[in-house]
C-alpha cells in the first residue's frame, strides 16, 4: 500500500512545484594512502505548513562500509542503531504514528549500490541535518592512480524480475531538469600519504591543491562552488612513490569480548605481487565478448559536450580487442538487450576469415536491442561446451542499468569455477554492485569507464591480464610471537594479475606482546612452475583508531562474501550476516539504521505528507553530439583495422595512403626486393605506431607484439 502511495506522489513533486525539503549535501573526505573515510551530511528544512516524510534515494559505491548514521535536530544529536531490517521498518512506522520524529537508512533489497534515507515527521519550519559515515578501499588504476568516486548519477534500472519492480530506484525517484534541482553539493578532501602527493586530477572543477606540509605528505582540495549533479565526482590521486607492501594493525574495542570480531586487533595486509610478464602471442583461450546493446548504450559516455556515444566507443574497443587476440585462440561476440544475438553459433577459431567476418559485423552494431536483459545470454554462454585447453575468458561491457543485480551475480558465482569474468561499467551511473560483483565472483577485474580513450586503455589492460598465465597456489603465512595467531577474515584469493594489488584482512587472537615486537607475513605463489614469495615485516604495537576503520573494512569484506541479497541468501547465512553487521555496525542487505527522537511528542494533525527528493534528468538523448576525433586517432584506427589476424599488413594503396606516401615510393625503398612485400609493410606499420602513437601504446602493445612475432617467423 505504501509503495502505491509513493508512486502516485512521484508526479506531484515536479508537477506542483512543492518546495523540496532537501536543501544541501556537504561531504568531508579524508584519504589516507588507499583508504577513504567519508562523512556526508544531508540538510533538510520543511517550508510547508504540514508535517512531512521525506524520501531520498541515492547511489553509493558498493564497496562503501557504512557504519554510522545520526541526526542533528535543534542542537541535539540522535545516533541511529543498526537493527534487523524488517524490525527497523516496523519500529519506524510505529514511531511516526505516535508522533515521534524518525530516521531510517537502508540498502536497496536488489542492489548493494543504491541507498534510501527516510526522514519522518519533519514538523513545519523544522530543520534537521542527517549524517552518514563510511570507509572504503580505493581501487588502483593501471597507471598507479588511486580512484575515488562520489556517485551523483543514478540511472533508471531495467527490471529482470517481477519483485525487482519494488526496488527503491524504480519507486522513489522523481526526476526534474538539471537547472531546477534545488539542492547543492559541496566537498572538501584532505589527502595524506607518507609517499608524498604528486597531483590530483578530476573530471570536475576543483580549487587549487594546497599542501598542508612542506614534504607534500598532506594536501587539501575542494569542489568548486556551483557543482550540479550532472556527473559523478571523480578524483585520481597520484603519489610520488610506487606503492609498497604494508601491514597495518588496529586495536579492537575495549569494552567487548577480546576474541570477538570488533574486540580483537585487526590487520590489513596489502601486497603488490611482482608477477613476471610473459610472452603472450602464443597464448590460448576462449574469449567471449558480451556487449550491451540496450537503448541506453545510445547515450553519451558522460555529460560533456563532445562526449562520444557509449555504443560507438564500445565498437572501437571491440575492434582493438579483436585485433589483439593471439592466433590459435577461439572467440565469439554476443550483443544483448531485451533479446540477444551472437556472431557465430558457437565460438570459432581465430583466423583471418573469422576475424574479417567479425570486423564487418562490428561496424553495423547499434544500440537497438531494448532493455538490459543480461541473464539469458550469460546462461547460454555457460551452457556451451567448453573447448579443451582453451579456458573461458568472458568480457562484459554494459552500462549496468539492471535493478536485480544479485540474481546476475549469483548466476556468475554458480559458474565461477569454469571461467574468469572481466567487467566494464560504461558511462556515468553504471552499477558498481553489478560490475564489481561479477568480476569478484570469478577472480577477474572490474573497470569503470567514462570516456572513450580510457575504455580502450582499460579493455586492453584487462586482455593482457587474461592472456598472462595466472598465478596459482596462493597462500599467506604468518610468523607471530608465541601465543598469538592470525585468523583470516577475507576469502581466499584465487587469481592475481601483474600490476594488481592484493588486500586481505585478518583477526589477531591470543595475547599481544607487552613490549615492542614485530611479526612477518609472507605471500607465496607459483607462476609457470616457479615458486615466488613476497615478505613484509610489521610492528605489533597496534594503533588506536576512533572509527575502527580496519575493523569496519574487514567486516564489509566478510559481509560481501556472504550477503547474496535479500531474496537470494539462505536463512542461516542471513542470520550470520545480521550478526556480523550488528556487531561491527556496518550496514548490510538485512539491516537498517534507525534513529527516533522521542522528545517530539506532538500528535500528528492528519496524515504526514510524503515528499520524494527528485534527482536530475540528464538530457542525454536530445543533445547534439559533435564528436571531435583527433585526426591522428582516426588514422590510428584505420591502420589497426587493416591488420591481419596473424599480425601482418598487406602492402597496397590503402596502406600507402594511411602512411601518407605512395605505393611506388614504398616499394622502391623496400630493402628486400624479392621477398614477401607483407614483411616490409608490417615493418613500416609497426614503425608508424612507435613514431606517431606512443601515447596510445597501451592500446596497440598486444597487436604490435603479434606483428613482431610474425616478423621474427617470416622475415
Amino acid at each position: 500500500k505504501r509503495a502505491v502511495t509513493m508512486e502516485q506522489h512521484c508526479g506531484l513533486i515536479t508537477g506542483n512545484k512543492e518546495p523540496v525539503p532537501l536543501k544541501s549535501i556537504s561531504v568531508t573526505l579524508s584519504i589516507n594512502d588507499f583508504v577513504a573515510s567519508v562523512s556526508a551530511t544531508l540538510n533538510y528544512e520543511n517550508e510547508e505548513k504540514v508535517p512531512l516524510e521525506a524520501f531520498f534515494v541515492f547511489p553509493m559505491d558498493e564497496d562503501s562500509a557504512v557504519y554510522s548514521f545520526e541526526a542533528l535536530v535543534d542542537g541535539k544529536k540522535i545516533v541511529a542503531e543498526l537493527q534487523e531490517k524488517m524490525q527497523a521498518h516496523s519500529i519506524y512506522e510505529d514511531a511516526l504514528s505516535q508522533g515521534h520524529q524518525a530516521y531510517l537508512l537502508e540498502e536497496d533489497d536488489y542492489s548493494r549500490d543504491v541507498f534510501s534515507c527516510n526522514v519522518g515527521n519533519l514538523q513545519p519550519g523544522a530543520k534537521v541535518a542527517v549524517t552518514l559515515r563510511y570507509v572504503q578501499e580505493l581501487p588502483l588504476e593501471t597507471d598507479g592512480a588511486l580512484r575515488y568516486v562520489l556517485p551523483a548519477i543514478l540511472n533508471p534500472r531495467y527490471q529482470l524480475s517481477e519483485p525487482s519492480a519494488k526496488s527503491c530506484v524504480n519507486i522513489k525517484t522523481p526526476k526534474v531538469p538539471l537547472e531546477d534541482l534545488p539542492y547543492t553539493l559541496s566537498m572538501v578532501a584532505t589527502i595524506t600519504s607518507q609517499h608524498g602527493i604528486e597531483r590530483v586530477q578530476s573530471n570536475c572543477c576543483l580549487s587549487p591543491m594546497q599542501y598542508l606540509a612542506d614534504d607534500k605528505t598532506s594536501a587539501q582540495i575542494s569542489l568548486a562552488e556551483g557543482h550540479k549533479f550532472d556527473r559523478d565526482v571523480e578524483l585520481l590521486i597520484y603519489y610520488n612513490e610506487v606503492h609498497s607492501p604494508s601491514v597495518a594493525v588496529e586495536m579492537g574495542m575495549q569494552d567487548i569480548k577480546p576474541d570477538s570480531l570488533m574486540g580483537a586487533p585487526s590487520a590489513m595486509v596489502s601486497f603488490y605481487p611482482d608477477v613476471p610478464e610473459v610472452e603472450t602471442s602464443k597464448a590460448c583461450g576462449e574469449f567471449v565478448f558480451l556487449m550491451d546493446r540496450s537503448g541506453s548504450m545510445g547515450f553519451p559516455m558522460n555529460n560533456q559536450n563532445d562526449s562520444q556515444l557509449r555504443i560507438e566507443a564500445a565498437k572501437e574497443t571491440l575492434l582493438l580487442l579483436l585485433k589483439s587476440l593471439p592466433v590459435g585462440c577461439y572467440f565469439n561476440i554476443y550483443g544483448f538487450g531485451s533479446s540477444y544475438e551472437k556472431f557465430f553459433p558457437e565460438s570459432v577459431r581465430y583466423t583471418q576469415e573469422t576475424m574479417e567476418k567479425a570486423v564487418e559485423r562490428i561496424n553495423y552494431l547499434k544500440a537497438d536491442l531494448g532493455g538490459t536483459e543480461i541473464l539469458k545470454p550469460l546462461r547460454k554462454i555457460y551452457k556451451a561446451r567448453s573447448i579443451p585447453g582453451h579456458p573461458l575468458q568472458l568480457f562484459v561491457f554494459t552500462d549496468g542499468e539492471v535493478s536485480d543485480t544479485f540474481t546476475v551475480i549469483n548466476e556468475v558465482l554458480f559458474n565461477s569455477k569454469k571461467h574468469r569474468c572481466f567487467s566494464f561499467g560504461i558511462g556515468e551511473g553504471a552499477s558498481t554492485s553489478l560490475i564489481k560483483g561479477i568480476a569478484r565472483a570469478t577472480g577477474g577485474t572490474a573497470e569503470f569507464i567514462t570516456d572513450k580513450d580510457r575504455m580502450q586503455t582499460k579493455a586492453l589492460g584487462s586482455l593482457k591480464f587474461a592472456l598472462n598465465s595466472s598465478v596459482d597456489d596462493i597462500s599467506l603465512s604468518w610468523d607471530l610471537p608465541p601465543g598469538l595467531t592470525a585468523c583470516m577474515l577475507s576469502p581466499e584469493q584465487t587469481a592475481i594479475f601483474r600490476g594488481q594489488r592484493l588486500i586481505t584482512y585478518a583477526q589477531l587472537t591470543g595475547t599481544m606482546p607487552q613490549e615492542e615486537n614485530s611479526g612477518e607475513v609472507c605471500l607465496k605463489y607459483t607462476f609457470n612452475g616457479r615458486s615466488l614469495e613476497n615478505r613484509v615485516t610489521f610492528s605489533l604495537q597496534p594503533k588506536t583508531n576512533a572509527s575502527f576503520t580496519i575493523h569496519r573494512l574487514a567486516a564489509k569484506s566478510l559481509i560481501q562474501t556472504k550477503d547474496l541479497g535479500f531474496h537470494e541468501t539462505s536463512e542461516r547465512v542471513k542470520e550470520d550476516v545480521v550478526g556480523i553487521s550488528i556487531q561491527s555496525g556496518v550496514l548490510s542487505s538485512f539491516t537498517a539504521f534507525l534513529a527516533i527522537n522521542k522528545e517530539l511528542n506532538q500528535p500528528v494533525q492528519g496524515p504526514i505528507a510524503q515528499r520524494e527528493i527528485p534527482r536530475p534528468i540528464i538530457s542525454t538523448s536530445c543533445r547534439a553530439h559533435k564528436v571531435k576525433h583527433r585526426f591522428r586517432k582516426n588514422v590510428f584506427m584505420q591502420l589497426i583495422s587493416r591488420q591481419k589476424a596473424n599480425g601482418s599488413w598487406e602492402l597496397d594503396e590503402d596502406l600507402a595512403k594511411i602512411l601518407r606516401t605512395n605505393l611506388e615510393d614504398i616499394m622502391t625503398a623496400n630493402p628486400v626486393k624479392d621477398g614477401d612485400p607483407s614483411t616490409w609493410a608490417t615493418v613500416l606499420a609497426v614503425l608508424w605506431l612507435h613514431a606517431n602513437s606512443e601515447d596510445l601504446k597501451c592500446e596497440w602493445e598486444l597487436l604490435e607484439r603479434k606483428s613482431v612475432a610474425w616478423l621474427h617467423d617470416h622475415a
